[in-house]
């Protein structure tokens, strides 16, 4: 049989017998001391001999986080030095890895990795067309960082692992009764089963694996990671014994898989001692990271609780860099939507869009939190701050927005999605006409909604990710589109 080889991974390959392992999958974990400290992770047969994992300093023992249906998860904590040629080894096969984040830098950032049906079924040739073209990019002009901004995961299917998941999914009451405590025991191995199952065949994917186990990944959750409009559904579905424990299955998946840590455990990029948010900031040199969690704690009525605020405010009190990237994964700046929400209401027939409608930060619902998020952004970028960009997915389609401030705008730019198919042309130019209403949630400083570079509507409907790049201390971006390649470059 041939052998694939790492050029055909980059092409996306498939391996015709099937991963004895997944991974290497590797994530950062920050800088310290002229060191980038990441961590690999590792899915291997329990019953087969551990992998070898070496640097340039020696072995590395790894650590068991995980177990399920014969496999185990292992995590290596190793460090490299900021360098363009570091590398580490798994069974003697090297993987490059360009660390050197004191100069010029080069970020991708994904979001809306899937579809809600069928996506398992799609061809790989269809459906990682863009991470085939991102690794091409990472072969020519190595990236330093991969940033997932939500959706890595679309666990829709997964609700009709167990008969109780599927009936809750429906909104109708669980068959047999209330759950007692040997169904929900069933109940939670099923979602394990499904969830461990999924991960696995999505982060097998020849052309995502390759790119993983060479550029580190920061990764927050969106909705589809436990299942479409969690946190916006009615309190009683999400509070009910089988949303609770959709959600804590849930949760332990993305620490592993999307943090690369024990699911029971608070990566240390987390910075909520309670865990109840996992939102994360990490320090890179003149870039502040920060990410809050919109999921954890929300409800109709609100994104983030008490703790995601305190993560918040912690991570842009902790802000050093010239430049903060933050990642909102539902976007920041946005059209106005209380009109549509006020004519959705006049109809029952549009009762199940509700919840779309309250996973934005725009919704009436939540007007009162939306400003008070802008407002921190706007009081982070005054008086000689950081200047501050905000990375966005979620709606399938790309745009760029402004927010007016001193000494110059926020920049909201959004990339959605990388494997998720575009809706019709219809539905964005109709969205681009809400958006020219504009928007002024905050007095003295408007929104704006503007088309990609080189683009006449506001918004794109065509798959895609985002480029930034920082040269000579000066940032750029651009998107990649599926049918029309590159955008011109903008200046941030």
């Amino acid at each position: 049989m041939d052998t694939i080889t790492p050029a055909d991974r980059a092409a996306g390959a498939a391996d015709p017998d099937g991963p004895s392992r997944t991974g290497p999958l590797l994530y950062l974990r920050g800088v310290e001391g002229g060191r980038v400290a990441l961590t690999v992770l590792l899915v291997v047969p329990r019953d087969g001999a551990p992998p070898v994992v070496e640097t340039a300093d020696g072995p590395v023992t790894g650590r068991e986080i995980a177990a399920t249906d014969g496999r185990r998860v292992l995590a290596f904590a190793i460090d490299l030095p900021m360098a363009a040629a570091a590398e580490y080894r798994v069974d003697g096969e090297a993987y490059p890895v360009d660390t050197a984040f004191e100069g010029d830098l080069r970020i991708a950032f994904v979001s809306c990795n899937g579809q809600e049906h069928d996506d398992s079924d799609r061809p790989l040739d269809e459906r990682d067309a863009l991470w085939r073209r991102l690794g091409g990019a990472h072969a020519e002009r190595p990236f330093h960082l991969l940033l997932h901004g939500g959706d890595q995961l679309y666990a829709d299917e997964l609700l009709y692992c167990h008969p109780r998941v599927r009936a809750w999914a429906r909104g109708k009451a669980p068959p047999g009764g209330p759950v007692d405590d040997a169904e929900a025991a069933d109940i939670e191995q099923a979602l394990r089963t499904a969830f461990f199952e999924r991960y696995l065949q999505l982060l097998s994917q020849p052309a995502i694996a390759w790119l993983m186990a060479r550029v580190p990944s920061l990764a927050m959750w969106d909705d589809h990671d436990i299942c479409d409009g969690w946190g916006s559904l009615a309190v009683d579905k999400l509070d009910s014994p089988v949303g609770r424990r959709l959600f804590a299955v849930a949760r332990a998946h993305f620490v592993t898989f999307q943090l690369g840590a024990a699911p029971d455990a608070r990566p240390a990029i987390c910075l909520d001692e309670t865990g109840r948010s996992l939102g994360w900031h990490v320090a890179l040199p003149g870039l502040d990271l920060i990410a809050p969690d919109l999921r954890s704690e929300r409800r109709p009525d609100r994104v983030m609780g008490e703790a995601g605020w305190r993560m918040l405010d912690a991570a842009l009190a902790a802000a050093r860099g010239r430049r903060v990237l933050l990642l909102s994964s539902v976007p920041a700046l946005g059209p106005r939507l209380s009109w549509v929400e006020a004519l959705m209401g006049l109809t029952r027939r549009a009762e199940k869009y509700e919840d779309d409608l309250r996973d934005q930060w725009q919704s009436r619902a939540h007007r009162d939190e939306w400003r008070a998020f802008l407002q921190r952004l706007v009081h982070l970028q005054a008086g000689g701050g950081p200047a501050v960009t905000v990375l966005s997915g979620e709606i399938h389609l790309a745009t760029r927005g402004t927010l007016v401030a001193e000494p110059g705008p926020i920049h909201q730019l959004v990339a959605s999605g990388i494997a998720h198919p575009p809706p019709p042309q219809a539905y964005a130019r109709g969205l681009g006409l809400l958006a020219r209403l504009g928007e002024s949630p905050l007095p003295d400083h408007p929104i704006r909604l503007h088309p990609l570079p080189g683009r006449r509507g506001i918004y794109t409907a065509q798959r895609n990710y985002l480029v930034l790049e920082r040269r000579d201390g000066a940032w750029r971006t651009w998107w990649e589109l599926e049918e029309d390649g590159p955008t011109p470059a903008l200046d941030l």
